[in-house]
């Protein structure tokens, strides 16, 4: 696996080689300090698997440089690391495609096992954050029954299996044409799905959608108990 890690402080990036290194032992791992010097290593090297890109950078804002590398390298796995971890920080890089927001205070243990996530097809998101999800509009459905007790599945919610499979690539990251091409679905029918989604969950977007999924604790990834 090669892995780009995007940090302007070189402890942080030595601290980072470590964790890849224990999580990868035969990683590749490239550095850069800017966002342009970034796009430029991309620019000849486009087969990284995994991004890591801190957002307080020097040249750039860390959200634009996160856009670009989705617009420009869209099968590249994109991770956050940031000290900047409050809801609406986790919330906008999911909306612009980070695949994970791990707090830059996150013990060794924690980044690894969010990392391991990511890699197995998941989407990271700081628990606290899930925590603090009360906060938002909206609160994590609860049964239809009106126990108030969380839905231990997505069937609960009255989803479909095939609305499941639709969510399971959105916590991915997957947008709608991603997921027509990977379903073999037409795109109104895609988008029909992720409304019903969004209804079942009771959430306006995509991404509180991700978080919802997270708050509720359901592991939608392949081979994974739903």
């Amino acid at each position: 696996m090669k892995v780009l890690v995007i940090d302007d402080h070189a402890l942080i990036r030595e601290a980072l080689r470590g964790v890849l290194k224990e999580l990868k032992g035969d990683a590749t791992i490239v550095e850069a300090s800017t966002g342009r010097e970034a796009l430029d290593l991309l620019g000849d090297q486009p087969d990284f698997g995994l991004i890591l890109l801190d957002l307080n950078l020097p040249d750039r804002d860390g959200f634009a440089v996160l856009a670009d590398l989705r617009e420009r390298y869209p099968a590249i796995s994109t991770v956050v690391l940031s000290a900047f971890n409050d809801r609406e920080n986790v919330a906008r890089a999911l909306d612009v495609g980070a695949l994970g927001f791990i707090p830059k205070s996150s013990t060794r243990e924690v980044m690894l096992s969010a990392l391991r996530l990511i890699l197995s097809g998941g989407i990271y998101i700081p628990p606290d954050i899930l925590v603090r999800r009360g906060a938002a509009p909206s609160s994590p459905p609860s049964d239809a029954g009106g126990t108030g007790s969380r839905p231990q599945s997505p069937r609960d919610l009255g989803l479909t299996e095939r609305q499941v499979d639709v969510l399971a690539l959105m916590m991915q990251g997957k947008s709608n044409k991603a997921i027509c091409r990977t379903l073999d679905l037409a795109e109104p029918t895609v988008k029909n799905h992720v409304t019903a989604i969004l209804k079942a969950l009771k959430v306006t977007n995509r991404t509180e959608a991700v978080i919802a999924v997270g708050a509720l604790g359901w592991d939608l990834r392949p081979g994974a108990e739903s």
